[in-house]
């Protein structure tokens, strides 16, 4: 009974211990299965976020799946280059003031005081810039204040070969230049849509600020359509950017995360921080093809003086918009006047695009080029219209005169007659004489009181009235009906030097 009872001990204690074996060795191996999981878990992980940072290809628009500049930087910089140039300039020396002494000509040598008597020198005047190749034939896109004037221009690739540009074509209206370097396999930068750039969308800008190669900043697009003025420069249309522009950066690229270029880095605020400007890549891209074409801009001609949209003219002529820009004159000649627009229009859209305000007029015609066909919309006498206009070029309009020729023969009448301080004659020859008048049309004032309405309008002696309240003024009796209604706001319609003006005022 021993026996047997041993026996059976002996099989229990081998069972227990074959399945704590099988436990053991089950336990160990999902533990070995898990860590192998997650180690491999780990690693496909770490890859992929490898491949998202460093993959070559589309630039990523996600910042969380990597870092979009990394792959912009390597694409873009062999097509920025640097920019050297040379201009030769006169310099004030001093004059030896030894005279022709032997002793110090000795000691100093003969030049050092600039060959004794001379007081002028040529001495060559350095300055640099950047710019960006836009053709695999060579042509560069920068600023023409970086090569305006320039005797020598040397460009400097990234991989370190130095040319002799020339200058193909400048623009100083806009800040645009463009030069030419020959040479083969050049990289080149694809150009932008500025006008669907929005405000707050990353950009990158490269230079070669205060002589740093290469550099690159980062920003964002701060603004759109800022105005400019400065010694020089009178500017509608910037970008602004928060990406540091210095000297130097001039010319650069402003590029945005799909690798294309959609702004020329042109000015900056001094003493400020992170407000700089850049040249929309769009108007650009216009006036390069005529400085390519042609060495230099044909830029539209309208021939019509625009000015504000005021709450006054809009209540004394009825004009049923309040947004927009009315035409105050229009010039004979002109594209203007030989398509149709008239004086008094008022100008709601161009091309297709909303006019605020008299600026967006002058921004929108300047952006275009001679013989370009332009679409205004208009509204006149209360109605919509629209008018197709093809532009003139603008060097041809300075030729035109701006005055008018009389329109009728001067008259005999000199009676004058007073109306809130404002004194105007029928036109006779003795008036037109004194006043030196083109145009006979309308009454001229002869005098103007102190502190009337006139005087708070601005009209002095000589000015002529051409329309009150779209009325147009021939005799005295139109014009004393019209002054002595009961007008809510009066409209005067006036011409200075043969230039047409709409004045208005609140009554």
């Amino acid at each position: 009974m021993n026996k047997e009872y041993l026996i059976g001990t002996i099989k229990k204690f081998a069972t227990a211990a074959a399945a704590a074996a099988i436990l053991f060795a089950g336990g160990a191996f999902g533990t070995f299965i898990a860590s192998e999981y997650t180690v491999v878990k780990n690693l496909r992980e770490q890859d992929t976020r490898t491949v998202a940072s460093t993959t070559a290809g589309a630039y990523a628009q996600d910042v969380y799946s990597g870092n979009p500049i990394v792959s912009i930087v390597k694409r873009s910089s062999p097509a920025v280059v640097n920019i050297d140039t040379e201009t030769m300039v006169k310099q004030r020396i001093m004059g030896n003031p030894f005279g022709r002494d032997p002793f110090f000509e000795e000691f100093f040598g003969e030049d050092f005081f600039g060959g004794g008597g001379t007081q002028e020198r040529v001495v060559p005047q350095r300055g640099k810039g950047s710019g960006f190749i836009v053709t695999k034939d060579g042509y560069i896109l920068t600023n023409n204040h970086v090569v305006e004037g320039a005797d020598k221009i040397k460009v400097t690739l990234m991989d370190g070969r130095s040319f002799d540009a020339k200058k193909v074509g400048q623009d100083p209206t806009f800040d645009l230049a463009v030069i030419q370097i020959k040479a083969p396999d050049l990289p080149v930068l694809l150009l932008g849509n500025s006008d669907a750039t929005e405000v707050g969308e990353w950009v990158v800008a490269i230079g070669n600020p205060l002589g740093f190669e290469n550099s690159v900043t980062a920003g964002v697009v701060s603004a759109k359509n800022r105005t400019l003025q400065a010694p020089g420069v009178n500017f509608q249309g910037f970008m602004q950017t928060d990406a540091a522009i210095n000297p130097g950066n001039s010319g650069g690229p402003l590029i945005d995360l799909s690798g294309r270029v959609v702004g020329i880095n042109t000015a900056i605020v001094p003493y400020a921080q992170g407000i700089g400007f850049a040249v929309p890549i769009n108007m650009a891209k216009q006036i390069m093809d005529d400085l390519i074409k042609h060495g230099e801009v044909r830029r539209g001609w309208l021939g019509v003086t625009v000015q504000p949209l005021t709450a006054a003219l809009v209540d004394s002529y009825k004009i049923p918009v309040k947004e927009g820009s009315i035409i105050a004159d229009v010039q004979p000649g002109s594209p203007g006047e030989k398509y149709g627009l008239q004086r008094g229009d008022v100008i709601v859209s161009i091309a297709g695009k909303a006019v605020k305000n008299s600026q967006d007029v002058v921004f929108s015609v300047r952006n275009k080029l001679a013989g370009d066909k332009v679409q205004f919309e208009i509204y006149r006498d209360g109605r919509k219209k629209t008018i197709d206009v093809v532009l003139g070029e603008i060097n041809k309009g300075k030729d035109q005169k701006s005055g008018r020729k009389p329109e009728q023969e001067p008259k005999s009448e000199t009676k004058t007659s007073t109306q809130m301080g404002i004194t105007v004659a029928v036109i006779d020859k003795e008036l037109q004489k004194q006043f030196k008048l083109e145009s006979a049309e309308g009454l001229v004032v002869v005098d103007i009181e102190r502190g009337s309405l006139g005087a708070r309008l601005g009209l002095q002696p000589g000015d002529l009235i051409l329309e009150v309240n779209r009325r147009k003024m021939k005799t005295l009796d139109e014009w004393n009906r019209v002054m002595e209604a009961k007008n809510k706001s009066l409209g005067i319609l006036m011409s200075r030097g043969g230039q047409t003006l709409f004045i208005a005022v609140e009554m």
